[in-house]
């Protein structure tokens, strides 16, 4: 048997002779006897996002808003999780991204999700030894986080870093624009100068290794390409080039990110072409915006193609929003027309063979195997498998 390290002896954490994909699995004492997790669940997901930057051609993290849409993100082998601004804004607040939320809110919500990551790869890890549901082991995906323009001065930006890096959170964008910002396809955007974003981008670094998280990812945004109003007398691509370049001078941020109003791709690459002739081992962010109709673009980027022009990092922002709003206006349409028969109908398509729906199963999908059997060794009440229904498989989820 594997020895562990004496920290790890400590929390009563056992190596055990087993991998499955190329996972090392490790027995947890939040786990029931004789099941295991992947061993990267100790790694700082702040390092682990480091590491697949690396590592990777390019890292796509698909957009959410709340620990669910984490969950399934996680579930379906996603390597990154980003955790949008705007889609916090319309999924808890019902309102638009034009800065109506505050900072702790949104920490908040990414600290939910990070913790909920943790605890979906100890309920995955059981699958339900009742149903026959074999163990998946997962790795924890890093979440990336939406930082908008600080929420105010650079101690607003201290605060905020603070609660994101202590959160567990492994990245988290800054943008220039002046307060109140919003969304990057929304008119109007005007920019601090450029001298205002650097000390908060100072101030994100400074945080994160006081915190000792050196590995924290700190991501530049410039809003420059559709500004209206700015300090610099250029406008349009040109500035956001000259934006980015101003920031990749003081070391500070790992990536740089230029919000594009359309899908085109020619801008996209001029401004990797033009920011790397100056920095070649620039790495940029790239959002890959549900704010462009991509099915009427002939040629869309591919993520492929962007890897290669160095964005290292690649999200859509409202993904996980639009397929949310989609399956449950498609759930509300059939249930308005056909009542009951429309609720029918979805289950039909979540148990169709072959079908991978982890959500058909509410129960599975929330861990209830896990906590039965985690229950029964830690002697919680009514807690324990013996508690089970003995129900026909073919009557319940």
């Amino acid at each position: 048997m594997k020895t562990m390290p004496t920290s790890d002896r400590r929390r009563g954490i056992r190596a055990l002779p087993d991998a499955r994909d190329g996972h090392e699995l490790v027995a947890s004492p939040l786990q029931p006897e004789g099941f295991t997790v992947p061993a990267s669940r100790w790694t700082p997901p702040a390092t682990r996002f480091r590491s697949l930057l690396e590592g990777e051609p390019y890292l796509f993290g698909p957009g959410v808003y709340d620990p669910m849409g984490a969950q399934l993100v996680m579930y379906h082998g996603f390597k990154a999780v980003y955790f949008s601004g705007y889609s916090f804004a319309i999924g808890h607040l019902g309102t638009t991204d034009m800065d109506l939320y505050s900072g702790p809110e949104i920490a908040d919500g990414a600290r939910r999700t990070v913790s909920a990551l943790r605890k979906f790869q100890l309920t995955m890890a059981v699958g339900d030894p009742d149903t026959g549901i074999a163990p998946k082991p997962l790795d924890i995906p890093p979440v990336v986080v939406d930082m908008d323009a600080g929420y105010g001065n650079i101690f607003n930006v201290q605060r905020q870093t603070e609660l994101l890096v202590t959160a567990g959170v492994a990245a988290a964008h800054l943008e220039d624009q002046v307060l109140p910002k919003r969304c990057g396809h929304i008119g109007g955007k005007a920019l601090v100068p450029a001298q205002e974003m650097v000390g908060k981008l100072r101030m994100m670094r400074a945080v994160a290794d006081d915190l000792g998280v050196p590995d924290f990812t700190v991501i530049a945004r410039t809003d420059g390409v559709s500004a209206v109003d700015a300090p610099e007398r250029a406008r349009g691509l040109s500035l956001a080039i000259a934006r980015a370049c101003h920031y990749l001078e003081t070391g500070i941020p790992d990536l740089v990110w230029c919000e594009f109003p359309t899908s085109d791709r020619e801008p996209v690459e001029q401004f990797a072409d033009q920011v790397r002739r100056r920095f070649p081992d620039a790495r940029f962010a790239f959002n890959w915006s549900s704010s462009f109709k991509w099915y009427l673009d002939s040629n869309p980027l591919t993520f492929a193609e962007l890897g290669e022009l160095g964005f290292k990092f690649i999200f859509i922002t409202l993904g996980g929003q639009h397929a949310a709003g989609h399956g449950l206006s498609t759930l509300l349409s059939a249930m308005a027309e056909r009542q009951e028969q429309g609720y029918i109908e979805l289950q039909r398509r979540e148990f169709e063979p072959g079908a991978d729906v982890p959500t058909r199963s509410h129960h599975e999908f929330s861990g209830v195997p896990y906590h039965h059997l985690l229950g029964k060794s830690y002697d919680a009440a009514r807690l324990g498998r013996e508690f089970v229904e003995e129900l026909p498989e073919e009557k319940v989820v």
